[in-house]
């Protein structure tokens, strides 16, 4: 059973699953999570305000159960601009090797933020999830005044406290095995590489909020060791991402499919900031060549990521993943969630 938080929220198992932004979640794979009783979330991070309403329709039309809406509440920014050249004569490379075009050059794009969540206030989810930092206290209010529950991403205690001092209802603890972008906003990026459990039973112990824990969690038993180190429910990615509902190109789960170890690295080298995911040519192209901030990076790598996709080769995709890939079961999402459910009763 879900704790108190999600019980309020009508939700049956303490599942949910994790918003992955880019195309990987899509309607149908929230819709599957949260009819079978978890929480399906839809990432919008990338996403216009009315990709973020029409997506939240789409998903209306498919169940009647409660989801979240996720934005990525900073990471805009934040670095010292470097010499776009070298990048972009490395992603010409690549761009060669696809039969695309020369790259060209994106601006360093505004934080859409504000924009967007003026969409996920129309769109109403049940909660609302965010991740890179907080929002204001007006964002705040607003979501408050709206009845959206929010949920914070924290990958240390100091990142806890601060949600916690902020207002914020509800944190997911991001540990060091989760897949795709790490969530730090506050200190140096390898001070936040804590082992989940480690980082739950802390976070559970700071902060009197529900925790979600995150991080390399595949099964029911990983689940329940979770629940035991002081989270409400667990968050899981990378487990879905190999369901048929997934939006995630086919080289990408193929890739996800047939690991056999885990070859997951922290990387800036696809988006302009640290996430992990599946080892690949690209980002041993990228080991010396200087980054483009967030987002200017991914916008960048992105004609390559598509047509790399299209061609059915995994080697200039972004392969997120967390450390527990090896361990990806094919199956609809709907029988994931059931199989889930019998693995905690019972591990």
């Amino acid at each position: 059973m879900p704790g108190i938080f999600l019980k309020e929220l009508s939700v049956e198992h303490p599942i949910i699953l994790a918003p992955m932004a880019g195309g990987s979640g899509t309607p149908e794979l929230v819709a599957a999570v949260s009819n079978a009783g978890g929480l399906g979330s839809w990432g919008g991070g990338y996403a216009t305000p009315q990709q973020i309403i029409d997506a939240a329709k789409q998903i209306r039309a498919l169940t009647a159960k409660p989801f979240a809406l996720n934005l990525f509440a900073g990471g805009y920014n934040i670095r010292p601009p470097v010499d776009p050249a070298p990048m972009l004569a490395l992603v010409a490379k690549a761009h060669e090797a696809l039969g695309l075009p020369p790259p060209v050059l994106p601006p360093v794009p505004e934080n859409p933020f504000d924009e967007q969540l003026a969409a996920v206030i129309e769109a109403r989810p049940a909660l609302f999830s965010f991740t890179f930092g907080i929002p204001n206290a007006d964002a705040l209010a607003r979501l408050r005044k709206a009845g959206i529950r929010t949920c914070g991403t924290a990958t240390t205690v100091q990142e806890a406290r601060a949600l916690h001092d902020a207002g914020v209802e509800s944190l997911v603890a991001q540990g060091e095995e989760a897949g795709a972008h790490r969530g730090t906003f506050l200190g140096a990026m390898e001070d936040s590489m804590v082992p989940l459990l480690e980082l739950t039973r802390a976070i559970a112990a700071a902060v009197p909020l529900p925790v979600f824990a995150s991080g390399g969690l595949m099964d029911g038993r990983d689940i329940k060791r979770a629940l035991a180190a002081g989270a409400q429910a667990a968050q899981l990615g990378t487990a879905f991402l190999v369901c048929p509902e997934s939006g995630a190109a086919e080289p990408y789960k193929k890739a996800l499919r047939d690991a056999r170890e885990d070859t997951t690295v922290i990387t800036r080298a696809y988006s302009g900031r640290e996430a992990r995911g599946l080892r690949n040519a690209f980002i041993d192209m990228t080991a010396d060549t200087p980054i483009l901030p967030f987002r200017q990076q991914n916008d960048l790598t992105r004609p390559m990521r598509t047509e790399s996709g299209k061609k059915g080769t995994p080697e200039y995709i972004s392969l997120w993943a967390g450390r527990g890939v090896t361990r990806a079961r094919v199956m609809p999402a709907a029988d994931l969630m059931k199989t889930l459910i019998v693995e905690i009763a019972g591990a």
